[in-house]
């Protein structure tokens, strides 16, 4: 699914006035009942205190018609206008009236002496800023921010936390409500996917309140967010007759004296992935390991304890290459030699990342479309440092177009850059943040090229699988005991997952209060 900026969402949400002949007003009352259907179907009536606290814009709109529904449902509900300015949006004051045509005045807050007593066993929705902020909250707003964040009661925000921009960095931490929930609109926010923001929100959902999807895709975004049913369009079915050579040949290559694990695990997920046939090229201390643990492949050997001289004979489709090859001179030799020599399709990772940081005179000789799956420190190496993650992905974006690469930047939400496109993975929790798990990311996604995928789909494959597995496993496995080899364990769950005929997930660790 798309994901769009704040400048695309306003002008959707008018295409869709516009295309559907309502107003901003019917639009409004719209995804406002459905956050309030939401809250209903959790509480189901409970006698919980909730205060609404509405901004004086369309997001505090959103709000009075949100208090309005749970004072007509009998909830228990106080309703607050943050009064910072005297401006006030036509559909705002709409749906303060209509709030007073029920009997119900909210009360102002024109300082920190209004501020009203909220208890940590309250709720708070928070309906003060939305996708329109364009500058940090700041005097008594500020100050009311900091008191409910001091609370840590359970907070709704709707679309966004207050003083979250959707598509900067915050430049004030202390100007960000922290919220335990986010119903987004329609698509989820940039803002929600990177890490600097991860204090602000502990789970996230999207509802789909119904914007024009023609109009959407007609803005062609660039950012992506990969749900279920997207991947399974990427899915290539097996023939009747199709047989081992119709699958490729990936050839592994890695491995030192002490990390032939790395390069066995990347070997195990070649083949589990369904690659025809897998070699694996190593030192000649992990012959016998390799041979044991993973019968199925084929071995070729180098050195003694670490790689030199890249001599294997196999004819592969696809090669993966790093995990665990080390960056010792002779080693650095070899591999200056293989990538200037090479024209196959490649998957680079670890080591091999590291020694292209080293001599990146290389990058010039990568066949158009490798995949190199760094970790952040390894990503920093080959670009350089970053203010913040907004940064990050323009100079990993740069750096992609500029060498015709694909980026797998690794993280609790793995983006792939193709370019100018970037796909934001959907699957994953912090079972993953184990030894070994990049190495089996690097046999996935060689495994798929092996088989004719093309690499950007490999790649937004491979790691759409890569996470689903932790979050299939981790009832079973926790998140402390889930290890590399575990992901290889439940492959074949991810992959079942995807012919389950139930609804495709938009969004991020539902919450339920």
């Amino acid at each position: 699914m798309f994901i769009l900026n704040s400048h695309q969402i306003a002008a959707a949400d008018q295409a869709t006035i516009n295309s559907n002949n309502i107003s901003s007003i019917d639009l409004m009352e719209h995804a406002a009942k459905q956050c309030f259907n939401w809250l209903h179907n959790q509480l189901q009536n409970q006698n919980i205190k909730i205060h609404v606290f509405c901004g004086i814009g369309n997001n505090g709109g959103d709000g009075l018609v949100i208090a309005r529904y749970l004072y007509e449902n009998g909830y228990n509900i106080t309703c607050y206008i943050v009064n910072f300015s005297e401006k006030r949006t036509k559909e705002f004051l709409v749906n303060y009236n209509r709030l007073k045509e029920i009997g119900k005045w909210p009360t102002i807050i024109n300082s920190e002496n209004d501020f009203p007593e909220v208890a940590f066993e309250d709720i708070v929705i928070d309906t003060i800023f939305g996708n329109g902020l364009t500058r940090s909250p700041e005097g008594f707003t500020k100050e009311l921010i900091n008191y409910l964040n001091s609370i840590k009661a359970f907070t709704l925000a709707i679309d966004l936390p207050s003083g979250l921009f959707t598509d900067t960095s915050v430049i004030d931490k202390e100007t960000v409500l922290k919220a335990s929930h986010v119903l987004t609109f329609q698509t989820p926010k940039l803002a929600f996917l990177l890490p600097e923001n991860s204090d602000f929100f502990e789970t996230w959902e999207v509802l789909d309140i119904g914007l024009d999807s023609n109009f959407i895709k007609s803005l062609n975004p660039t950012l992506n967010y990969t749900i279920k049913s997207e991947i399974l369009q990427l899915y290539k079915p097996r023939k009747k007759w199709s047989h081992k050579g119709t699958f490729g040949h990936a050839l592994i290559i890695g491995g030192s004296f002490g990390k032939i694990g790395a390069v066995t695990l990347a070997t195990k997920a070649a083949l589990k992935i369904g690659s025809g046939l897998v070699s694996a090229y190593l030192p000649k201390c992990g012959y016998p390991v390799l041979q044991i643990a993973v019968p199925e492949a084929m071995v070729e050997v180098d050195n003694d304890t670490s790689l030199e001289y890249f001599n294997f004979k196999t004819n592969a489709t696809v090669i993966g290459i790093g995990p665990g090859m080390g960056t010792v001179e002779k080693t650095a030799n070899g591999f200056e030699r293989f990538i200037k020599e090479n024209k196959l399709p490649l998957v680079i990772d670890a080591d091999a990342i590291n020694l292209l940081s080293q001599n990146k005179s290389l990058l010039n000789f990568l066949p158009k479309n490798t995949v190199l799956t760094p970790h952040p420190k390894e990503l920093e190496r080959l670009i350089g440092t970053w203010k913040n993650d907004f940064e990050r992905l323009e100079k990993t974006t740069d750096f992609s177009k500029k060498h015709d690469l694909i980026m797998v930047i690794k993280g609790a939400h793995t983006v792939i850059i193709d370019s100018t496109s970037k796909y934001f993975n959907s699957t994953g929790n912090p079972a993953l943040a184990t030894a070994g798990s990049g190495d089996v990311l690097t046999g996935i996604i060689t495994g798929l090229i092996a088989q004719g995928y093309e690499p950007i789909n490999a790649a937004i494959f491979g790691v759409y699988l890569h996470g689903k597995t932790a979050d299939i496993a981790i009832s079973e496995t926790s998140y402390e005991t889930f290890t590399a080899s575990s992901i290889l364990k439940y492959l074949p769950n991810a992959l079942l997952d995807l012919f389950n005929k139930d609804d495709n997930l938009i969004e991020n660790n539902k919450s339920d209060i």
